[in-house]
């Protein structure tokens, strides 16, 4: 992948020639000729080294290299100056910058300095995973799991955090949507500011409208003095609007507005003000069929989705469900003063198996419920709800034929019972077979002999293990 070079100079002329000379070098190079330009496209887009001119027109390159170190640590800045002095040398190297170059550039002079610039982000972004992966190899801030389908959540998270953008979080109710935009405040340029989280669900639309925006004194019975609303105090950080597709159509465009201009009307003023909150929304419904039959605005919903994080159900992440398991026992024996039990064999085959309606939520309150009520080492069969220890079904809806007697063959149990298995652990068979109690082979077997080939099976995902 080319590197990605933001250069910073108020002279077009050379910038013409600079990014020129940088895609000679193998550089994708963009220009802005203000610092205040740079920052908005650092906040947009992702780039791997900037180079900055000393002298700039309003805030200098030199103020402009101390505020890229305060807000992207990570992110190697190369200074530029015709005058090639030790002193502004070490004005650059104080102010934060990684090296420094004279003009006029020397083509290999330059590629040499920004060749070196991301190898050195390279090697400290990779000091940053490496301990992460330290500290907890199945931990990424607060959320637990190892799955590749988390794994791809993580570091999405990752590369958004970096920027500005607002950022839409899908998935089922309970599969922690609020961990996420949480994480992604932390990481960010905003982490010192507030995070404000609000439920567009929880409150009726006048409610919410006076919650988002504020209100004046007398806007309306109860107003007996002004408030700002929750976008103005977010200023400086992040707003998270949970469940956003139940917002209703009135207040849609009043938001949409807002997003786009960055100022609000509070309820009963006639003022604009301005505020600087990322917003992050969540939603467990489908938003696109809900844009289609004109239940959520297009417009707002391109606004919101800049960029979009799916969660995918806890069903859909194999052995995660045991990670997660492990982490709320140890937290809720902690509350409550009791030592951590372990999880039976029995236990996890269950939990493996089980689909989990209510996600993790749901897992939360199984643990929670268990801690509570278990008496010996090990958290039994005994110890879960009933609607987990006995559910009605487990199988696929498509996977029990019933017959007219409603007596189901013992063959199709077990068939439906080796696909949900198969399906929970992610298609890695030699762990299926594990819970299965059976050998590699006989599965294999098992499910060679499924007559017709399920669409279930078809779709179970290789892993490596199965290679």
């Amino acid at each position: 992948m080319t590197n990605r070079v933001l250069l910073v100079d108020d002279d077009s002329d050379f910038c013409r020639f600079a990014e020129l000379t940088l895609r000679a070098c193998g550089f994708d190079a963009e220009s802005r000729p203000t610092a205040a330009q740079a920052l908005e496209a650092l906040g947009q887009a992702d780039f791997d080294v900037v180079l900055v001119d000393v002298n700039l027109a309003g805030t200098s390159g030199l103020d402009l290299c101390g505020q890229l170190a305060q807000r992207w640590e990570n992110l190697p800045v190369v200074v530029m100056t015709a005058s090639g002095t030790m002193e502004v040398a070490v004005a650059a190297i104080r102010a934060g910058a990684y090296d420094f170059v004279t003009k006029p550039l020397d083509q290999a002079v330059l590629q040499v300095a920004l060749e070196r610039a991301v190898r050195h982000r390279s090697v400290n972004d990779e000091v940053g995973r490496l301990r992460r992966a330290v500290r907890d190899p199945s931990t990424f801030e607060e959320i637990v799991g190892a799955s590749a389908a988390m794994r791809r959540v993580f570091d999405l998270i990752e590369r958004a955090a970096e920027v500005d953008a607002s950022v839409l979080i899908t998935g089922e109710s309970g599969t922690g949507k609020e961990l996420v935009a949480r994480a992604l405040h932390r990481r960010s340029p905003r982490s010192g500011g507030p995070f404000i989280a609000l439920s567009c669900a929880a409150l009726p639309e006048t409610l919410l409208e006076s919650e988002l925006f504020g209100y004046v004194k007398g806007a309306f019975t109860d107003a007996r003095g002004s408030r700002s609303g929750l976008l103005a105090q977010a200023s400086g950080g992040t707003l998270f609007l949970d469940e956003i597709g139940d917002m209703s159509a009135a207040l849609q465009p009043k938001l949409l507005r807002a997003l786009q201009e960055r100022t609000v009307r509070p309820v009963g003023g006639a003022d604009e003000i301005p505020f600087d909150a990322r917003v992050i929304a969540a939603t467990n419904r489908d938003l696109d069929s809900a844009v289609s039959s004109g239940g959520f605005r297009r417009d707002l919903f391109f606004r919101i989705n800049v960029v979009g994080i799916h969660l995918p159900p806890l069903r859909a992440r194999g052995e995660d469900v045991l990670l997660i398991a492990q982490a709320l026992l140890k937290r809720h024996a902690t509350l409550q003063g009791r030592p951590v039990p372990a999880l039976s064999s029995a236990v996890a085959r269950r939990f493996l198996s089980y689909s989990w309606p209510g996600n993790v939520r749901e897992l939360a309150n199984c643990i929670e419920r268990g801690v509570a009520l278990g008496r010996g080492p090990e958290l039994t069969l005994d110890d879960l709800p009933e609607t987990i220890r006995e559910p009605a079904s487990d199988l696929p809806s498509d996977a029990v034929a019933v017959s007219p007697l409603n007596l189901v063959s013992l063959e199709e149990v077990e068939r439906g019972y080796v696909l949900r298995v198969l399906e929970a652990v992610g298609g890695n068979k030699t762990l299926a077979a594990k819970i299965l109690g059976v050998d590699r082979k006989t599965l294999y077997r098992k499910l060679q002999n499924l007559d017709p080939p399920p669409a279930a099976a078809a779709t179970v995902r290789p892993t490596s293990d199965d290679n």
